[in-house]
């Protein structure tokens, strides 16, 4: 499945697992993913997830916020969740998953990848 299926896989069960992955790695991983919630403001509340202390919490509005509507139902209809749920799942379980993935108090280092070549 994905990258982060040993972490949350038993924790939540395979559809939210599934719907998490998914959407962490159509945005091309964690950091991505972060970074769109510190451009909407939460800047604080990733921050609380990727360190060591405890989690500030993030609500389904919120979530609905920094992905917007198309995302969410994009999210939704590929896995088979309501919308509602898609933000609710994302706000209960995001948070959890970051934490986890950054034991360290810091992101995992991502591989460079190469730039691709565009034709002429």
């Amino acid at each position: 499945m994905g990258l982060l299926d040993g972490i949350i896989g038993g924790a939540i069960g395979v559809e939210l697992a599934t719907l998490i992955n998914g959407y962490i790695e159509k945005r091309g991983g964690l950091q991505n993913v972060l970074q769109d919630f510190e451009k909407s403001g939460y800047g604080e509340k990733v921050k609380s997830w990727v360190g060591n202390g405890p989690n500030l919490p993030i609500s389904a509005e919120q979530v609905q916020q920094t992905l917007g509507s198309d995302r969410v139902k994009e999210l939704g209809n590929k896995f088979g969740i309501p919308m509602d749920k898609v933000s609710a799942a994302l706000a209960e379980y995001l948070p959890k998953v970051v934490d986890k993935a950054t034991p360290e108090g810091k992101l995992p280092q991502q591989p460079q990848q190469q730039p691709q070549q565009q034709p002429h």
